[in-house]
């Protein structure tokens, strides 16, 4: 029987990185989302220009990642623009540190999808 294909549903992409920057390495991760966030990325409501990522305390985290808040939440809402833990490997983040330490390098996320339900 033949393999089911992973669905992506491409919900924001980052078109600056790819002319700004030279992409050496690229790593799949998921994304620590709280409550609304996974409906109102669910509605597109993402954006990736000038967001990027840091290693602080062994994890990796990525900055200026703005999401709409809901359209139809409360006062529950989430700050769009707080700051999201990536959830990697231990070897992958070592990789990460130790690339992020190199002179004129940095992480910038490409782009956010729906692979099997989860965000990455």
């Amino acid at each position: 029987m033949a393999k089911k294909k992973s669905a992506e549903k491409m919900i924001a992409q980052n078109k600056t990185a790819r002319l700004n920057y030279f992409i050496e390495d690229t790593y799949e991760a998921g994304i620590a989302l709280v409550g609304t966030e996974v409906k109102a990325l669910r509605e597109g409501k993402a954006n990736l220009k000038d967001s990027y990522a840091l290693v602080q305390d062994g994890e990796v985290f990525v900055h200026d990642m703005h999401i709409s808040p809901y359209s139809y939440g409360n006062r529950e809402n989430h700050n769009p623009l707080r700051v999201r833990k990536l959830l990697l490997h231990k070897g992958e983040i070592k990789r990460l540190y130790g690339k992020s330490r190199e002179k004129g390098l940095t992480l910038v996320p490409l782009k956010l999808y729906f692979k099997n339900g989860m965000v990455k």
